[in-house]
């Protein structure tokens, strides 16, 4: 009998252009500490770089990459276009993103110096409008993510996963400062699954006051990544540490969260084990680092099953009942 194909998973989240320039000296040369009330510098950049970028964009070019079908979910502006034209070549559909024409598209942009310091802005645009978009809008789906948005949009698109019984991650990601403690508890409990890195977890400990024993009370699993220390998905009954997988070569980290968060999507549709999802997530952030940008690295689902084979020890078990 031929197994059910996965459903699909709905990606609510920003979609942005990143423009990237790299500054040839160390901003500490430049800026006088005892001037910095009165700072007014210019960098010569001459590499610059325009970008596809955006939680929801990122994480859809991904889970396409292990053969899902995901939906980004967002708004953008009259810019658009070339990014449009983009997600067609690879094949990520367009299906929900609303065009908002008297706004430009969310747009990041960054300046890096050789010591890796970076100063940003950014510009929310069009992302400002995202609750116009309703995940009722979107059809058969069966998972989904909250992932860093405009805040009405946040809000309501959790309270819309949930009245539709539809399972989803929250992901407050760098828009967790957004929300009060109370925002956050309701967030937590609408959800099915929680993923922070870090430093953000140690923020949503303090502003819930949750320790991983109470927020684990009211979700399936609370997922905490650790960059280069691995990650650590925590159940009510366990704990469980993935390891960090091996990259070739460490270029661009950038974007390696939303790699990771498409590697949990892919093994909730799956119905695989946490051990299994874990180091599919933790694989798929580890090609993402090779690569600059964050939808540029490729690999056929062939190459990433012998990858995945040979990245841990013992190899992960394919199964199922572990993901409630």
């Amino acid at each position: 009998m031929k197994a059910a194909r996965p459903g699909r998973a709905l990606i609510c989240g920003s979609l942005a252009f990143d423009t990237i320039m790299v500054f040839g000296d160390r901003f500490a040369n430049h800026i006088l500490p005892d001037k910095i009330h009165i700072l007014n510098v210019a960098f010569l950049v001459p590499q610059l770089r325009r970008e596809y970028g955006g939680c929801a964009g990122n994480i859809a070019y991904n889970l396409k990459l292990l053969g899902d079908s995901a939906y980004p979910m967002a708004t953008v502006g009259r810019d658009f276009g070339p990014y449009r034209e983009w997600m067609a070549r690879a094949g990520v559909p367009d299906d929900h993103v609303k065009v908002i024409d008297t706004e430009l598209t969310a747009q990041a942009f960054i300046t890096t110096d050789l010591d890796d310091n970076q100063i940003t802005a950014f510009h929310p645009g069009a992302m400002q409008h995202a609750h116009l978009n309703r995940v009722t809008d979107a059809r058969d789906i069966a998972i989904g993510i909250v992932a860093p948005d405009g805040r009405e949009g946040m809000i309501e698109h959790a309270a819309q996963f949930a009245a539709a019984r539809i399972p989803f991650i929250f992901d407050p990601g760098q828009g967790l400062p957004m929300f009060s403690a109370a925002e956050l508890t309701r967030f937590i409990s609408q959800a099915t699954w929680v993923t922070v890195n870090d430093y953000e977890w140690q923020l949503l400990k303090q502003k819930t006051g949750w320790s991983v024993e109470e927020l684990t009370q009211h979700v399936t699993a609370l997922i905490v990544t650790r960059g280069a220390a691995g990650s650590v998905i925590h159940t009510r009954d366990q704990e469980i540490a993935i390891p960090c997988a091996r990259a070739a070569a460490v270029v661009d980290p950038t974007g390696c969260g939303d790699a990771y968060r498409a590697g949990l999507i892919h093994g909730l549709l799956h119905g695989l084990d946490w051990p299994s999802t874990g180091h599919i997530a933790s694989l798929m952030g580890a090609i993402k680092i090779e690569s600059r940008g964050t939808q540029n690295h490729r690999f056929t689902r062939a190459e990433f099953d012998a990858r995945l084979a040979g990245a841990f020890a013992p190899a992960p078990a394919q199964g199922r009942g572990h993901l409630g």
